[in-house]
């Protein structure tokens, strides 16, 4: 049964499965390989067969999971190359976002949510890591307006799908590890906030290449992050999804 046939109800029911079992899977409580089966997930989401079903088939598709050929679905595990790969794949997709909305910009006023957005995230001071929380969020709603503004529902559909795996969506590696972990969080998010204003204007001046290539520059952050991260292991392995990527030397 398609997610979309389904009563309202049910279908609020199965997106927060969906959410709860995406933040399960990042947070390591199922190790990569494992299977997961709709009967033993039941009572550990508290949710009917039905939303756990759709919720396994919606992760599967998302590329966290992978179906079995004899039922059931196994935890995926990605490789380094893998995640690099996603970071530059949603990149490239932003970067077009940036371009569509630079160049399907009618009126200004079309910017007031990207520059509102923008303006609080420069207002935050990195005090400490509970403003950082608040940064990402905030980061998490100048990109996805960034998004709405191409006017791209297929845009939209593939960067969701792209953004699902570990370490692809714009918070996840924004910064990397450090012997200075709030200093470096400073340094990047000065980085991050100047990216963000430069977007906004060449989209405002329908500067399309402009604002894609700044939006392609913006996303190589976080490879560049990932590859610092894998050099402070102690701070790798506290980010969410750690767990489910490849590494020689894991213990």
């Amino acid at each position: 049964m398609n997610p979309n046939e389904l009563p309202a109800e049910a279908t609020s029911q199965t997106e927060r499965v969906v959410l709860k079992l995406r933040e399960m899977l990042l947070r390591g409580q199922f190790r990569p390989g494992e299977r997961l089966a709709e009967l033993s997930l039941v009572p550990m989401l508290n949710a009917s067969r039905t939303p756990v079903r759709l919720a396994l088939e919606r992760l599967s598709h998302q590329g966290l999971l992978e179906a079995q050929p004899n039922g059931g679905f196994r935890v995926r595990e990605f490789t380094v190359a893998e995640i690099g790969d996603a970071i530059e794949v949603r990149g490239v997709l932003e970067g077009t976002a940036a371009r569509f909305a630079a160049e399907r910009l009618t009126q200004t006023d079309e910017l007031a949510e990207l520059r509102r957005s923008y303006l609080s995230i420069k207002e935050m001071a990195p005090q400490d890591l509970d403003h950082f929380v608040r940064y990402l969020d905030e980061n998490e709603r100048f990109h996805r307006e960034l998004w709405k503004l191409a006017k791209s529902p297929m845009l939209m559909r593939t960067l969701e799908a792209v953004v699902a795996l570990p370490f692809a969506e714009p918070g996840a590696l924004v910064f990397g590890g450090a012997d200075d972990p709030e200093g470096a969080h400073a340094y990047s998010r000065t980085i991050a906030i100047e990216h963000h204003r430069a977007i906004v204007e060449a989209i405002e001046r329908r500067e399309g290449s402009r604002a894609e290539s700044l939006a392609r520059e913006h996303s190589r952050m976080a490879r560049r992050n990932l590859d610092q991260a894998l050099r402070h292991r102690e701070l790798f392995d506290q980010v969410p999804g750690a767990s489910l990527i490849a590494l020689t030397d894991r213990s």
